[in-house]
């Protein structure tokens, strides 16, 4: 129970983050934003390895470049389940599945937080 909370506080950190840096995605209240995290965790712990099998030709055929279109798609759609999360396109959701992975790995390195589990 720990581990899923400390994972879904960097989450919140990391989309917190990607707002701030992102123009193209933000959040109506804090609230939203740690919905938003509880959401994108379920999100990418039950419909990304469905996603990502289901397009694994298309990732190695681009050397594992289209992940970042998954990633970007997961964000996509956890935007589009919860209302208050607005994602403005295409860009902004690859952007800011950047910055989330980017912030998330930092985060957890830094803390320790990817030994919890």
């Amino acid at each position: 129970m720990t581990g899923f909370l400390i994972r879904t506080l960097v989450t919140a950190v990391a989309l917190w983050v990607a707002a701030a840096v992102v123009g193209g995605l933000r959040f109506d209240s804090t609230g939203t934003l740690i919905l938003a995290a509880i959401l994108f965790g379920i999100v990418n712990a039950v419909v990304r390895p469905i996603f990502v099998i289901m397009t694994l030709p298309l990732t190695i055929l681009t050397l594992g470049l289209f992940l970042f279109v998954v990633n970007a798609a997961m964000l996509g759609l956890t935007a589009a389940l919860l209302p208050g999360m607005h994602v403005a396109g295409f860009w902004s959701a690859v952007f800011g599945a950047i910055v989330v992975w980017l912030v998330s790995w930092a985060v957890s390195a830094a803390t320790g937080a990817a030994d919890m589990g």
